[in-house]
Parts: C-alpha cells; sequence; structure tokens
C-alpha cells in the first residue's frame, strides 16, 4: 500500500491538547548522529526511537521537516541512534536546544561508517538510511542496524510528561 497524506480536518481536540496527550506515553531518550558533508559531527535528542523488524534489522525515528539538520540526515548515508542513560540528562538537553556549540566537551567515538558514538550510551545502534517517509510536519526515517552494542544492567533516561525519570522496578 502506499504512503498516503491524510487529508487535514479541523480537530476536536487543541494542538496543546493533543500534545500532553502524546506526553502521557513514557518513552526513551536518544540522541540521533551523523556527519555533515564536511565531516562535522550533527546530533539530536529525539524520543520517537523505536524498533520496526528484527529480521531484517531495522528501526526508525522521525525529525521535524523544520529542523536545520534535516538535510544532513536526509542526504546522508549512515547515523547512529545513542540511546542515553539516567545520568545524560544534561546531554539530552543540550543536544534538544539549538546551540552553536553543542559539541563542545562532549566525548565521543567515531562508529563504523563515521556516525558518532556517545560515550556514557546505553546502547548504540548504527544505522545505514533505508527509507525516509513525509507525514504531516516530520519526516520519518528507517534504517537498517549493521552494528548496535550495549550496557547490560544500565538505567536509561526516560522522559514522560514533560520530566525525565529513570527507571523503578515494580
Amino acid at each position: 500500500m502506499p504512503d498516503r497524506q491524510p487529508a487535514p480536518a479541523a480537530s476536536p481536540f487543541s494542538l496543546t491538547e493533543f500534545r500532553a496527550s502524546l506526553g502521557m506515553f513514557a518513552t526513551g531518550v536518544a540522541i540521533v548522529t551523523a556527519r555533515a558533508p564536511d565531516g562535522a559531527p550533527v546530533g539530536l535528542t529525539v524520543n520517537s526511537f523505536a524498533s520496526v523488524s528484527l529480521v531484517p534489522p531495522l528501526v526508525s525515528w522521525n525529525l521535524a521537516r523544520t529542523s536545520t539538520s534535516l538535510p544532513v540526515f536526509q542526504e546522508g548515508t549512515h547515523y547512529a541512534i545513542n540511546v542515553l542513560g539516567a545520568a545524560q540528562q544534561d546531554l539530552a538537553l543540550r543536544f534538544a536546544a539549538p546551540r552553536l556549540e553543542r559539541w563542545a566537551g562532549v566525548a565521543w567515538r567515531p562508529g563504523m561508517a563515521g556516525a558518532p558514538l556517545l560515550e556514557g550510551a546505553v546502547a548504540h545502534f548504527e544505522c545505514e538510511s533505508v527509507a525516509l517517509h513525509e507525514a504531516g510536519d516530520h519526516v520519518i526515517f528507517i534504517g537498517r542496524v549493521e552494528h548496535c552494542d550495549h550496557r547490560a544492567g544500565a538505567a536509561p533516561l526516560l522522559f514522560h510528561g514533560g520530566r525525565f525519570y529513570t527507571e523503578t522496578a515494580l
């Protein structure tokens, strides 16, 4: 079935209500990274990361069409998804806000295809970009995982209702 854009319609709820309702779904927090054509690292905080398929290994994430980083990810062939740990709230905020020196003092190493892997992340997914889908005011990226690793037992950084949390076993 081809991708279809829903027809614009008046909503019976406000954008504020929609955003607040979405915030009730707790998510993990990740920073997606890549290298610009000039080799400079690029990255941004997302909570839209999700698994798509085990065979083949596919993941997805979303980026606003208004993002200044969009061209790097649209034109690039590889990116990394860095799942943040409980102690990385400051890093999540740094990569969520517009700032010129986003990478100053950030410890990272290049992955297999060059995308930055952030030190201290609880998991890394190194991906080849295989599909882009425009949907509303965002672009959905699908990546084939070429390599992944994780730190067993590490506590993740979570986001819910506009606040950061970490896990507590029930």
